[in-house]
C-alpha cells in the first residue's frame, strides 16, 4: 500500500460563487447537501491525530495539507486560525500548508492574510483568463461576474507584503476562450505557476464541445476531434516558445518531465500512485472530491477519522484500483504506446456504466498535446539523444 503524503480538507462546505462548471454543486454527486458548513475544530484535531499517526507508521518526515472547499476562506480569520493550530500542534511531522480559493475574502477580511502569513498557508487562486472569459462561468448567485474582485485579491497576494504566500493561478480550460489570450490575460498577474485544467466529465456527462464514444484502439491524435488538445497545444507553443521563462504551467511541465523519462506528482498524467486523501467537513475520509463527476457518492469510503486511521483507507479498493500503475488501466490504454504519460488521464474522466477502465473521454485531445509536446522536445534535443518516451509518443 502507497502511504498518503497529501491530505484535502474540506473546511468549509458551501461556497460565495455559483459557477456553473462546479463539480461539487453542479455535477452527479449531491452529498454536498448534508454536510456541516464548517469543519469543527474537534474534527480537525482528530485528523491531525490520524494524519500524525499515519506519518509515523510510514515514517513520512513531510506531509502536506490543502485547505479546500466549497469556499475555504468562509470559515472566517478567527476559525481558520484555531483550526490550523489544532492541524499544526496535531501533526507534529512537519507539514506544508496550502489552500486553494476565490480569493474574494481576502480584500473583504484583511485578518486572514495574517492568519496565512502565521502559518505560510501557499495561496492559489481560481481566476479563468479575461474578463469576460471568467465572468461568463464564474459568477455570484445574482449573476453578476467575479472577475473585478478576483483580479483585485490577486494584486493583493501578488504585492510585496504577500507575495510569498502566492503559489499560482487556476484556470478551467474553456473552448470558447482565445488560449493565448486566456495564457496572457494570467500572466498579467505574474503568478508562480499556472494550472490548467480541463473541465471535469465523464463518458456519461461528456464537457462542452466533446460528443465520442469511448475508442477501441489507441487514438492516433486527429486534430479535428480533438479541441480540447488544439487548445493546449496554442497555449502550450506560446508559453515553451517566450524568449525566457515567464511561469510554469503545470500540465505542460509534468508532461514533458515524463515524456523526457521522469516521474510526475500529478494525478491527471502519469502512472505515480495516488497519495491524496479527502477529509470532509465532518470527518468523513473520501477519495479525490473530482469523482464527483461521475456519479454521487463515487468518493465515498464509509470511513471517517473519528472510527478508522488511514491505514484503512489505504487498504479501500477505491484507493487501491488508483495506485496499480499500468495494471490497473483497462485495455485499450494498456495497449497505447503513450500509457506511461497519458497514465489514462484522470480517473473521474474514464467513468461510464459504473466502471472506470476506459480511456478518458479527453483520450484524443491527450494523445494529440502529448505528441506535439513529445515533437517540440525531440527537435530541441536532437542534438543530445532523446529520451525513450520522446521516441515512443512520436
Amino acid at each position: 500500500m502507497v502511504p498518503f503524503r497529501q491530505y484535502l480538507l474540506k473546511i468549509h462546505s458551501r461556497c460565495n460563487l455559483a459557477c456553473d462548471y462546479c463539480y461539487v454543486y453542479e455535477a452527479a454527486d449531491r452529498s454536498w447537501r448534508g454536510k456541516p458548513r464548517r469543519m469543527e475544530l474537534a474534527t480537525a484535531r482528530q485528523a491531525a491525530l490520524r494524519i500524525a499517526e499515519h506519518a509515523a507508521r510510514n515514517g513520512l518526515d513531510e506531509v502536506g495539507v490543502i485547505l479546500h472547499g466549497g469556499e475555504p476562506l468562509l470559515v472566517g480569520a478567527a476559525h481558520l486560525d484555531a483550526l490550523l493550530g489544532e492541524l499544526a500542534r496535531g501533526i507534529g511531522t512537519r507539514v506544508r500548508f496550502s489552500l486553494q480559493t476565490n480569493g474574494l475574502r481576502l480584500v473583504t477580511e484583511p485578518a486572514l492574510l495574517e492568519v496565512l502569513h502565521r502559518y505560510r498557508v501557499a495561496v492559489g487562486v481560481s481566476l479563468d483568463g479575461t474578463a469576460a472569459d471568467h465572468d461568463r462561468h464564474r459568477r455570484f448567485p445574482s449573476g453578476a461576474g467575479s472577475w473585478a474582485r478576483t483580479a483585485e485579491a490577486v494584486r493583493l497576494l501578488g504585492s510585496a507584503a504577500h507575495r510569498d504566500l502566492f503559489a499560482g493561478l487556476l484556470c478551467v480550460v474553456d473552448l470558447a476562450a482565445d488560449p493565448v489570450a486566456t495564457y496572457e490575460a494570467l500572466l498579467e498577474f505574474a503568478p508562480p505557476r499556472i494550472d490548467l485544467l480541463l473541465p471535469h466529465g465523464t463518458w456519461e456527462a461528456q464537457p462542452p464541445g466533446v460528443r465520442r464514444s469511448p475508442p477501441q484502439a489507441p487514438p492516433a491524435g486527429d486534430p479535428d476531434g480533438a479541441p480540447y488538445g488544439e487548445w493546449l497545444i496554442a497555449a502550450f507553443d506560446r508559453w515553451y516558445g517566450a524568449p525566457r521563462r515567464e511561469t510554469g504551467v503545470r500540465l505542460f511541465e509534468e508532461l514533458a518531465v515524463l515524456l523526457l523519462g521522469g516521474r510526475a506528482a500529478s494525478e491527471a498524467v502519469g502512472l505515480a500512485p495516488v497519495d491524496l486523501v479527502v477529509v470532509e467537513t465532518d470527518g468523513a475520509i473520501e477519495q479525490a472530491d473530482s469523482l464527483k463527476a461521475a456519479y454521487d457518492g463515487a468518493p465515498g469510503t464509509g470511513l471517517d477519522v473519528r472510527r478508522h486511521g488511514f491505514a484503512e483507507a489505504a487498504a479501500h479498493p477505491g484507493f487501491r484500483a488508483r495506485q496499480r500503475g499500468l495494471a490497473g488501466l483497462g485495455p485499450v490504454c494498456a495497449a497505447c504506446p503513450l500509457a506511461a504519460v497519458c497514465g489514462g488521464g484522470l480517473y473521474a474522466h474514464r467513468y461510464r456504466d459504473g466502471r472506470f477502465d476506459l480511456p478518458s473521454v479527453y483520450c484524443a485531445d491527450l494523445a494529440r498535446l502529448i505528441r506535439h509536446i513529445a515533437a517540440r522536445l525531440r527537435a530541441d534535443v536532437a542534438g543530445l539523444g532523446a529520451a525513450p518516451a520522446v521516441e515512443r509518443a512520436g
